[in-house]
Order: structure tokens, then sequence, then C-alpha cells
């Protein structure tokens, strides 16, 4: 399982340390998991944008 390791590593990367590096210390030796968390996208914050848009739109309508 590698979801409980995800603000781990987001937090340490956007510090600036080597994405590789943070990924062995945290003991996620498998590619697969590994790609798991270095192209993981976090798209909530464009979701939220996108249904409060729609929300205010509704809202003048009325």
């Amino acid at each position: 399982m590698i979801g409980d390791k995800w603000e781990e590593f987001a937090k340490r990367v956007k510090a600036g340390e080597d994405a590789g590096k943070v990924l062995d210390d945290l003991g996620v030796k498998r590619y697969c998991c590994r790609r798991m968390l270095l192209s993981h996208v976090e798209i909530i914050d464009e979701i939220v944008r996108f249904y409060e848009k729609g929300t205010m739109e509704k809202e003048d309508v009325m």
C-alpha cells in the first residue's frame, strides 16, 4: 500500500528533495509503486473550481 506515503512524499519533494531519494527513504522499491507517486496529479482543485463556477451560474439564473 502506498496511499499513506503520499503526504510525506509530496511535502518532501515540494521542499526540494530528490523524488527518487524520498521514495527510497519511504521504502517504495517496486517500480509500479514508484510510478504511482511520481505520476500522480492533484486534480481536485481543478474539479472544485468548475463545480463552484457551475454553482454560481445557477444562483445567478435564480
